[in-house]
């Protein structure tokens, strides 16, 4: 059965790395990695919320947009996002960037390092201007 015992869980030979390939297969890292980018992002959007409340403006457009429609709109549209950028990531994460030695998963490494780095700021806000 292909849910639990995939085949293909890695790229095999080194012509394929530039190839878009479909893995059955992740590891538990990335697993690990895609639940901790969802669970920053929906922090992310509480935390939004919270201060949006207290006098603060969301300052990305996109997002600004969807928050005219509330908060229940604000936080469906940015979990859906995240989790679309996620499934994309994921179904390249084989592969490389731009022909570079930097494999796509990586870019949740990076993903979590910015949401860390946005929730620092908005928890200091929180404390300085709330609490």
């Amino acid at each position: 059965m292909l849910l639990f015992n995939g085949a293909r869980g890695t790229v095999r030979r080194d012509a394929d790395r530039h190839r878009f390939l479909l893995l059955d297969r992740y590891s538990s890292a990335l697993f690990i990695m895609i639940v901790f980018v969802l669970f920053l992002s929906a922090t992310d959007a509480l935390l939004t919320l919270i201060l949006i409340d207290h006098g603060a403006t969301e300052l990305n457009p996109v997002m600004a947009y969807f928050l005219g429609f509330g908060p229940l709109v604000f936080l469906g549209v940015k979990y859906l996002l995240t989790s679309f950028s996620v499934l994309i990531i994921v179904l390249f994460s084989q592969g490389f960037i731009l022909k570079t030695s930097i494999q796509v998963w990586k870019i949740l490494s990076y993903t979590c390092g910015v949401f860390s780095t946005v929730i620092a700021w908005e928890l200091f806000l929180y404390y300085r201007f709330v609490h």
